[in-house]
């Protein structure tokens, strides 16, 4: 298969993405090498190769086609593509197929700890420090606000220590580098996690079949996010009590353990987390031998 008809998917090379994106592929069958400090990995069985790049190139690849699909926060997609509005371009030139359900952030806007703040009002007039300026100029738009944006490529937290802000707008997670600056997290301006991309660029039809293999694979991996195969025994007398009982499980496969029909094996994959109080209360309905068990793959 010549390079022409092998996908490209475009990754964090390093950073908080950069494993789970990797395990999403393994757990698509990917198998690749990579050198050390390679930025390039050729998948071994099956025509996908992965890119290492920075975060702020992967949607710029995949708008362009040099990579057919790529992996990148809400926060990176929204910025970028309201660049494209702002240069005229009223649709982004690629499609997003998945929430990833990983790497889970939000875009915040903080001020210093002891500072009194009232609401968005409170921000009129006031420097702001971001790197995703395009994205807090909207979010300020809604809320009929009007302030200055200062941009910076990093270290938005100690802006506001140097004199360069009076307040932040910055990524969050656990809010501990906030503290840590003397900040407090005050407004949520955006909800953010990693997201597939798709190109839309024309490919050719044999490339177009692999991709679409890709998608149902990543489908299948995301349908089992939560998912637990659950099976035990149980009386007759209590299978309906059961069946209620297993978490996001529609119709459980049910079997006779014996010929006097009167105990069952049950198997239902749950959608929903399986947790202790649920197998105590399949217990107290009557259930014995449960057994949870992880689910890797599904294809829906």
């Amino acid at each position: 298969m010549d390079d022409s008809t092998r996908l490209k998917v475009a990754i964090q090379k390093s950073g908080r993405l950069t494993d789970n994106s990797l395990d999403l592929l393994a757990r698509c069958g990917l198998k690749y090498s990579r050198g050390k400090d390679q930025l390039f990995g050729y998948g071994e069985n099956m025509p996908l190769d992965v890119l290492f790049v920075r975060d702020d190139d992967i949607v710029d690849l995949v708008q362009e086609g040099v990579a057919d699909f790529g992996i990148a926060g809400i926060n990176v997609v929204d910025e970028h593509s309201l660049g494209l509005i702002e240069r005229g371009t009223a649709e982004p030139l690629f499609s997003r197929e998945f929430e990833l359900d990983f790497g889970r952030c939000r875009l915040s806007i903080a001020v210093p700890a002891k500072e009194i703040y009232e609401g968005p009002k409170s921000l009129e007039g006031k420097r702001m420090a971001t790197t995703y300026p395009r994205i807090l100029k909207r979010w300020l738009a809604t809320q009929g606000v009007s302030a200055r944006i200062v941009t910076l490529s990093g270290a938005v937290e100690i802006a506001p220590r140097l004199g360069r802000a009076d307040v932040i707008c910055d990524l969050v997670s656990t809010g501990s580098t906030l503290v840590a600056n003397g900040l407090r997290e005050v407004e949520s301006v955006l909800q953010s996690q990693a997201i597939l991309m798709r190109t839309a660029v024309a490919m050719p039809a044999e490339k177009a079949a692999w991709a679409q293999r890709i998608l149902s694979r990543v489908a299948g991996v995301q349908a089992v996010k939560e998912s637990k195969y659950v099976m035990l025994h149980a009386p007759g007398s209590a299978l309906e009590t059961i069946k209620k009982l297993l978490p996001g499980s529609e119709s459980p496969t049910v079997i006779p353990l014996d010929a006097s029909g009167d105990r069952f094996v049950v198997h239902a994959v749950c959608t929903e987390n399986v947790f202790w109080e649920t197998l105590e209360s399949l217990k107290a309905a009557g259930a014995s031998a449960v057994v949870v068990l992880p689910v890797e793959k599904m294809l829906p």
